[in-house]
């Protein structure tokens, strides 16, 4: 017993339990008739077992039940309703009965090192671990920390990775299981987490550790590129600087741990447009417009800016987005401005409009006729100054829509009429052409779909 409590680091009584539990297990297997209790004795350092009877008048049951003048032979001092216990044999017990009380005694062990680590690691959760790389099965890998076993799964390792048996390896403790179904190592480790990079940067940089410096949010693409957005509690204290570190000692350190993955450190700000334009360094970005309720923004940087703010497949464009939490559309000033010219030629078709104040209207983030049409007066009041002619000008764009609309229905009308007159021509030429020719030949039969194309056409050229 002191032997496995020093291997296996499992509390001594559990495997006093442990051995109780397959003994009893076991007896009760062959003598399941009778009352059973084992009990550990601390003198002899063995499991015993006890058979218990009641003593009653008439047994009539003789597993169950005792007389009371057999009950004083092992007992002098008993009396009519105790229970005697009767120590019993266990040379007799059978090879089947062996091996149950086997089974017991490692599946309870099993039970107690899997408690015994959960309770060890548990509180470990968030924090980077260091192990050597024991075995892989299938994709996954299995990692020995100490005397525990955790799992690196295929999902969580940065891809294009590649490791060997015996290889050191760190990563982040994601999550510490406590009944792990199927059965396999209860620490799963991450090295694709972006709290791995958090971790890793709290290591390297001791301003973190010590809580000047804050990490504020994180976006990573593991193996690629990530982002973190960093901010100072103390003035004087750069946030970027401190993670960068001498000649940038200290992200160099991080790129190193994370193979070569490219890491993009901005300052976090508490304005949402400063922000945004920090996240999407290295581009430079030339205006932002916020829509606050959709948490949308659109962004324009120049043309030659474009590729860069997108980034390679999306990917600068995609980060800042999932570093700020804002869905971002990223334009070129030369798109802008064409869309501003088609924007600018929709809203002059409102009567009585000047140049001047479909600038404004178009400034103020008016689009469209339609953005017009459905405005409330009073956003079109700030930009005319008048609401008498606020009204004038939305009136007027709805005119204009409801031409639209009734040319678009006449459109449509005379779309219809005229494949209807198609069908009816079509219908009588082929009801005209069998009486002149009852008895066509294969050669006319080939020709007259030919000239019922030609007459169609002609038909659409009227």
């Amino acid at each position: 017993i002191d032997q496995v409590v020093r291997e296996k680091g499992i509390d001594r009584s559990i495997i006093i339990e442990a051995l109780e539990a397959a003994l009893l297990t076991a007896a009760r297997r062959k003598y399941s008739l009778r009352d059973i209790e084992a009990y550990f004795n601390e003198d002899l350092g063995e499991i015993e077992l006890f058979e218990f009877r009641d003593v009653v008048e008439n047994p009539e049951n003789p597993y169950r039940e005792i007389s009371l003048e057999e009950a004083r032979r092992y007992d002098p001092g008993a009396e009519m309703g105790d229970s005697i216990g009767m120590k019993m044999a266990m040379d007799d017990f059978g090879r089947i009965a062996a091996q149950t009380a086997k089974q017991v005694i490692i599946q309870r062990l099993r039970d107690a090192e899997r408690e015994n680590t959960y309770r060890q690691y548990k509180d470990r959760t968030g924090e980077i671990l260091s192990g050597l790389v024991r075995r892989f099965e299938r994709r996954d890998i299995i990692v020995e920390i100490g005397k525990d076993e955790a799992i690196l799964p295929y999902r969580e390792q940065i891809p294009r990775e590649s490791y060997c048996a015996g290889e050191r390896i760190r990563a982040y403790v994601k999550e510490v299981r406590r009944d792990p179904r199927p059965a396999g190592p209860q620490i799963v480790l991450s090295r694709t987490d972006p709290n791995f990079l958090v971790q890793l940067f709290t290591l390297e940089v001791p301003e973190i550790y010590e809580g000047i410096v804050r990490i504020e949010s994180v976006a990573r693409e593991p193996g690629s590129r990530s982002k973190i957005a960093v901010s100072s509690r103390d003035p004087d204290v750069d946030p970027v600087g401190a993670c960068v570190g001498i000649k940038g000692s200290r992200v160099q350190a991080v790129v190193q741990e994370l193979r070569g993955e490219k890491i993009d450190i901005v300052p976090y700000s508490t304005d949402t447009a400063t922000f945004l334009c920090n996240a999407l360094a290295p581009a430079i970005v030339s205006k932002i417009i916020i829509d606050q309720d959709a948490r949308e923004v659109e962004v324009v940087v120049a043309d030659d800016q474009l590729s860069l703010a997108i980034g390679r497949k999306g990917q600068n464009v995609r980060l800042a987005s999932q570093l700020t939490g804002w869905r971002i559309d990223i334009k070129s000033e030369s798109s802008m401005e064409r869309l501003a010219e088609v924007a600018m030629l929709d809203i002059s078709q409102i009567p009585e409009i000047g140049e001047l104040l479909v600038k404004s209207l178009h400034h103020s983030g008016f689009n469209s006729i339609e953005d017009i049409a459905n405005a409330d007066i009073e956003s079109l009041e700030e930009v005319t100054g008048d609401r008498q002619r606020a009204l004038e000008i939305r009136e007027g764009a709805r005119s204009v829509l409801e031409g639209r609309k009734e040319a678009a229905r006449l459109k449509s009308l005379e779309r219809k009429t005229s494949e209807a007159e198609e069908v009816a021509v079509a219908s009588e030429t082929g009801q005209e052409e069998p009486q002149e020719t009852p008895s066509a030949s294969p050669e006319t039969q080939i020709e007259e779909p030919v000239a019922s194309a030609t007459h169609e056409n002609a038909t659409q050229s009227r």
